[in-house]
């Protein structure tokens, strides 16, 4: 909401300002103005304008509608020139505008001059000076351009008139046009002048609201105003000559439109929507209701008041609530809301202007509804005092017994969900109570196993509360606590060994049958009278065997720490131990034994190959061993040549290098190219120590001269003779030239067969052949064919004149052949289809094309066949034929035995 809020500051003679604004919504207008009367009234003045906006000044801008004034970013109003003051009063319409909004402001000031008299402390007799008081009445008649002369005669210098505002009611239904006023300048007497007028309203859009007489001066008004599409107008009169020379100076005329209550208060929404709390204080704010008039705010047309008509339900009272007449906000003027009984109030409110004036006014309604919002007023209290419930030990997770509450608040809010809470009969935290979000019931549930044994029942009492705090005021109820009752019931619970994993350590080695340790179980169910008994569950190695009665553990193998059984010096089983309990239990530990090495591995000479030059001093082999034992029974290792044989020690030598590592070389100076099998032994440093004779394969190959074997070298090295090297060569050799020969004659046939494609074999044929199956000739002379029996005969007489044998001639008819179309020189892609389609249709109507259309004879079998008439044979069945034979040839012969059998009985 912005407003104007004038404010005066007065510096030297300082007139009286009165700052009209034309809209109390419009922001702040604050001006502070310096003024100095200077001689024949000639006015220069400074004036300070500030805006102040709800969203800041920052961008704002200003201007005014005189040409005589200008304002500057920093709102300064100044004057543009040098002004004369003809009349008491000065008219200036400030504009402040945002262009990032768009939003307009507008401020009318006022300026009223007092005489030079009346600064001095001298006023006119008989009447008092008002603030407000306008020098001139406003008359049918203006005579803004005034001359003054003294009474000696001399000419004052012309002031011009500042014309009063003209007030024009809005909706007036005329006459139209309707005159408002006449102006007149008192030169007409002299010279003929035509009166015009200029501005919004006139010559500017809307146009033609306002026009002038230009003879007469009378200005009209051409239609209904309404203040509510623009409140105000400026314009301008002129006067000038025949000729249209300025006669006088323009002078300003501002037209504001008498606002009529013509418009109704409008609701912002047709629905509001509030709420307040249960048991809220009267005077409690709920929600406020706005409705806008269009017509003036600065008069009665548009200062709205509210008024409550109707409130639905009307309990506990029938006024719950009350509104601000002016502002609109609806508070409670009552106590009792409850939202256990009214959840929701309709309240119809009413707005009038003239204002709320029933009689007067007009009026709208709006609704607004009212939700009582829950607030923790009412506890939750058990349905009943005590709850009871069962659990099996050892099981957890499990639902014991179900609380059930009732809640009056809202259901699903904070005020209505339950939170409960054990306060005493569970120290070591068995049992926990969450809520079931659907019904708010509390589930007892076990969340840490309970022992038979240890504890047969719990005495719980537990305590319910909501999630939301109780409201002022309000106190626990002694229903908010109960207790639960829980038994636990014996059930029979697996053995179990004490001491999971058991771990035992021992040499490995030990023989079989020794006793290594009792692993025994213990059964929880002290009040059962139940016997254990043992078996093995896991033994990868099959070492261990269990007396089933008490545990004791005895090995059926020898334990060998190197075996791939064993992880990290342990082995490890698994036994198990049952109950004879009603359902059966059993319950598994797990035994493991650690093993202490013994030297009973000796080392191993790595590597089982090398190669060496067949000259010494080029290479050397370096060796060492492994041993599957561990420290202390693995090196230092001691490598060392055996005297048998003796060309061992004379053609070979190992030096020492650690512990760990020896070279062997060769002693002699030659040794010959071939593959040697070298006995080294190797001892331990176990306790006792133990040796291994190992043979490593040393080639011997002549060597280049970076200690490399070549390639004869190592062949030579690997046993084979120079001839036998020669032999491999020239079998490789001859390979290679069978392939390529054969190469070559497969291209040579693949050319054959392209240069005699039609020199094949008739069987490998694969080309579409006449193939005769089953023919019946007639005889010897049909073995002739003539091939002129496949012509076309002309007539039918043609073929029937033909000599015997030759019974039809296929021959061509002769007629005009039809014209086929030519294929054009440069085809183009669309036409190759109907080069085709024409030439279809061509072939189909030619009579001379293939196949002719002629009589076919297909029952000629020859002339002057051997096989005699058939037709001699007829059905008759007289004679002295006897058929009755026919009846012993089977069912297939039947139908023929009934038509020729039998025939004298019929």
């Amino acid at each position: 909401m912005f407003e104007i809020t004038p404010r005066r500051e007065a510096v030297l003679e300082s007139p009286r300002i009165f700052i009209f604004p034309s809209d109390r919504t419009v922001p702040l207008l604050v001006f502070s103005w310096k003024k100095r009367r200077e001689e024949h009234s000639r006015l220069s003045f400074r004036l300070t304008v500030k805006f102040n906006n709800c969203a800041g000044n920052k961008g704002v801008r200003y201007e005014t509608n005189s040409l005589d004034f200008k304002v500057r970013a920093d709102g300064t109003l100044f004057a543009a020139h040098h002004l004369q003051v003809p009349s008491k009063q000065l008219i200036l319409v400030v504009t402040a505008w945002d262009p990032q909004t768009l939003g307009r402001w507008e401020a009318m000031v006022r300026f009223l001059v007092a005489d030079k008299s009346q600064h001095n402390g001298h006023k006119p007799k008989g009447r008092k000076a008002l603030p407000g008081e306008l020098v001139q009445q406003q008359s049918d008649t203006l005579l803004p351009w005034r001359q003054h002369q003294s009474a000696n005669g001399l000419r004052r210098q012309k002031r011009d008139w500042v014309i009063p505002p003209i007030n024009v009611p809005e909706n007036s239904r005329g006459p139209f046009p309707q005159q408002l006023v006449r102006i007149r300048s008192d030169k007409d007497k002299e010279i003929h002048i035509r009166y015009s007028i200029t501005g919004v309203g006139a010559d500017q859009p809307p146009m033609e609201v306002f026009n002038i007489d230009p003879v007469s001066g009378r200005m009209y008004v051409t239609r209904p105003m309404d203040r509510e599409e623009r409140a105000s107008y400026h314009l301008r009169a002129h006067a000038v000559d025949m000729n249209g020379n300025k006669v006088e100076n323009p002078i300003d005329l501002y037209i504001y439109v008498i606002d009529m209550n013509d418009n109704r208060p409008e609701f912002i929404n047709q629905v509001y929507n509030g709420s307040v709390d249960e048991g809220s204080k009267p005077g409690t704010y709920v929600m406020t209701v706005t409705a806008n008039d269009a017509d003036d705010a600065t008069t009665a047309n548009g200062m709205v008041r509210y008024r409550i008509v109707t409130q639905t339900p009307q309990s506990p009272s029938q006024n719950m609530f009350t509104i601000n007449s002016e502002t609109g906000d609806i508070v409670t003027v009552a106590a009792g809301l409850d939202r256990e009984k009214v959840q929701q109030y309709i309240v119809i409110v009413q707005a009038t202007d003239m204002e709320g004036n029933l009689n007067y006014g007009l009026s709208n309604t709006a609704t607004a509804i009212i939700t009582v919002t829950d607030v923790n007023d009412n506890p939750p209290e058990f349905t009943t005092s005590t709850y009871s419930g069962e659990v099996p030990e050892n099981r957890v997770e499990v639902v014991v017994a179900n609380l059930t509450v009732l809640d009056r608040d809202q259901p699903h809010s904070p005020n209505w969900n339950a939170i409960y809470r054990i306060i005493s009969g569970d120290p070591s935290g068995h049992f926990t109570i969450r809520t079931d979000p659907v019904t708010n019931e509390g589930m007892v549930t076990v969340v840490k196993a309970v022992d038979y044994e240890m504890n047969r029942a719990f005495m719980l009492t537990v305590m319910v509360s909501n999630q939301a705090p109780l409201a002022s005021g309000i106190q626990m109820s002694f229903q908010s606590t109960a207790g639960v009752t829980i038994s636990v019931t014996d059930v029979n619970e697996a053995p179990y060994f004490p001491t999971n994993h058991k771990l035992i350590r021992l040499e490995e080695g030990v023989p079989t049958g020794t006793v290594l340790t009792t692993f025994s179980a213990v059964d929880p169910d002290r009040f059962m009278q139940q016997a254990v008994r043992y078996s093995k569950l896991s033994d990868p190695a099959n070492w261990l065997n269990i007396n089933a009665t008490n545990g004791q553990i005895t090995t059926a193998a020898v334990l060998d720490r190197e075996s791939d059984y064993i992880k990290n010096n342990v082995y490890e089983a698994t036994f198990l131990a049952a109950d004879n309990g009603i359902p059966p239990a059993s319950g598994t530990g797990t035994l493991q034994i650690y093993l202490i090495d013994i030297n009973d591995n000796a080392p191993e000479l790595l590597p089982k190959e090398a190669q060496i030059c067949e000259k010494p001093n080029l290479n050397v082999i370096n060796i060492t061993a492994a041993d599957a034992d561990i420290d202390p029974n693995v090196g230092p290792f001691v490598f060392e040549l055996p005297s048998v044989p003796s060309a061992v020690r004379k053609n070979w030598t190992i030096s020492r290098l650690n512990g760990d590592y020896a070279q062997l070389s060769l002693r002699i100076m030659y040794l010959e190219a071939g593959v040697y099998d070298v006995p080294i032994i190797v001892t331990d440093s176990g306790n006792p120590p133990l040796y291994n004779t190992s043979v490593i394969k040393v080639k011997v190959c002549p060597c280049d001269e970076n200690g490399d074997c070549t390639t004869i070298g190592a062949v030579a090295a690997a046993g084979l003779g120079t001839g036998a090297i020669i032999a491999i060569l020239i079998c490789i050799i001859i390979l290679l030239t069978m392939v390529l020969l054969f190469v070559v004659w497969m291209k040579r046939r693949e050319k054959e067969r392209h240069t005699k494609q039609l020199l094949i074999d008739p069987e490998d044929d694969v080309r579409d052949n006449i193939l005769k199956y089953d023919e019946e000739g007639g005889g010897e002379e049909d073995q002739d064919y003539d091939l002129s029996q496949l012509q076309q005969p002309e007539t039918m007489d043609h073929v029937l004149n033909k000599t015997p044998g030759v019974r039809r001639v296929d021959e061509r008819p002769i007629g005009a052949e039809p014209q086929y179309p030519i294929r054009p020189v440069i085809p183009h892609p669309g036409d190759i289809g109907d080069f085709i389609n024409e030439g279809l249709r061509a072939a189909d109507n030619d009579p001379t094309a293939p196949p002719y259309d002629s009589l076919l004879v297909f029952d000629y079998e020859g002339s002057g066949s051997t096989a005699g008439s058939v037709s001699s044979l007829n059905s008759s069945s007289s004679g002295d034929q006897d058929y009755d034979y026919l009846n012993d040839w089977g069912p297939r012969f039947k139908k023929l035995a009934d038509m020729y059998g039998g025939g004298e009985e019929d």
